[in-house]
């Protein structure tokens, strides 16, 4: 009696854990590398490597733990791939490493932006890939509902990590100057780019006591509008200053297009959507679908088109392997009864191989397994090793 009611517990848990357990393509296994990319608008890759690659490599490669260093560059862009040692702690490695560049901001160029360090997520892939077309906005109009409606709405859905827009264009202030106004002022481009970016920030202004308590205080000096920047006045020097305006031309605009988007022969502004860890291909796809299938309801210039996805991959293996197991119980049976021609042997091994596979998903699921294309064959390698022993009636 307790061996019947202590397998039909487990036969209960597994049944309970398969259901609650997730299915993804890929298992959540966090893999030893990570990326540091630095960005110099206009650098010749010559420039980028001797001036930047060369000492990122060098600060990084006394950070315990590197097996590899691997680094590409283009006008621009400079990224060194960094994979550790199997078993590395890649959170304590990650941190080192934004130690080690800290060390070097000082020596590296002043035009470079803030330099990027970020471990390398191989469980974060797109699982959806979608277009959106419009009837009526502009490339630019498209471009920001994408940015500030759309993507804000998905990533607000539990299990969606992030929105990646590819396609479309980027809102720029174009400041245009104008040379022959900047010699008469008696002013370069360097000493206008320099007053704007000191006038033309935000930042921390200390603390102050406002009736008779204490609060933080800011210094705000983005201008709002393109109109506001044109009103910035710049100090041309004998105590003397003139709007930006009066040496430039300030629009409102758009950047330069880089990246291009068709589908079915007409330009469209594309974007990815990446799964969060540990949730659910299948759940999360469902569920940024819905979103989108609401917000074109509530806006009727926009259309929704799927490009392509991972998830029917994902659905095609994952009912595949449900297929392989009952198909392998069912034939395991058949086998058992004709080489045995015994009823009671028969009737032993058709329970036993239930009993033995449907409770692996209880302890797969409490050692945080979910169901992939690699756990998919712990239950059917369960399943044969009963087998192998049912020809003594016994598993």
């Amino acid at each position: 009696m307790p061996p019947i009611v202590l397998f039909i517990g487990l036969m209960l848990a597994g049944f309970m854990a398969f259901h609650s357990m997730t299915v993804n393509n890929q298992p959540d296994i966090d893999f030893p590398g990570a990326l540091v990319i630095v960005n110099q608008p206009g650098a010749a890759p010559s420039e980028m490597q001797t001036q930047v690659t060369q000492k990122v490599e060098a600060a990084i490669r006394g950070v315990n733990g590197i097996d590899e260093i691997d680094s590409s560059i283009r006008e621009g862009y400079s990224q060194t791939f960094v994979q550790f040692q199997i078993g590395t702690p890649i959170d304590r490695a990650v941190n080192d490493l934004r130690d080690a560049m800290a060390q070097i901001r000082g020596s590296l160029p002043d035009g470079i932006l803030e330099p990027q360090v970020q471990r390398v997520d191989i469980s974060g892939e797109p699982i959806s890939f979608i277009a959106a077309e419009t009837t009526d906005m502009s490339l630019e109009e498209l471009s920001w509902y994408i940015d500030n409606d759309v993507a804000r709405r998905l990533r607000a859905l539990n299990g969606v990590a992030a929105v990646a827009r590819e396609g479309g264009v980027d809102r720029e202030i174009n400041v245009t100057l104008d040379p022959t106004a900047l010699q008469a002022q008696g002013i370069t481009a360097a000493q206008v780019s320099a007053q704007l970016r000191q006038v033309n920030t935000n930042a921390t202004g200390g603390r102050a006591e406002i009736a008779g308590s204490e609060q933080s205080v800011r210094v705000v000096g983005n201008a709002r509008t393109s109109y506001d920047l044109s009103q910035t006045m710049i100090s041309v020097g004998a105590n003397r200053s003139v709007r930006l305006a009066d040496v430039a031309r300030v629009q409102d605009s758009y950047s330069e297009q880089r990246t291009y988007a068709k589908l079915h022969g007409k330009q469209v502004i594309s974007f990815n959507v990446q799964r969060a860890k540990g949730k659910s291909d299948l759940e999360v796809y469902n569920e940024v679908w819905a979103e989108l299938h609401k917000i074109e309801k509530g806006d009727l210039r926009i259309r929704f088109s799927e490009i392509s996805n991972t998830v029917d991959y994902t659905k095609s293996q994952y009912k595949s392997s449900m297929e392989a197991l009952f198909e392998g119980a069912i034939l395991a049976v058949v086998v058992v009864y004709l080489f045995l021609r015994d009823g009671r042997a028969t009737a032993i091994s058709g329970l036993a191989i239930p009993l033995s596979a449907i409770p692996t998903f209880w302890f797969m699921s409490l050692l945080g397994i979910n169901l992939n294309e690699i756990s998919a064959i712990m239950p059917l390698t369960t399943q044969v090793d009963c087998d192998r022993k049912s020809g003594t009636g016994r598993c």
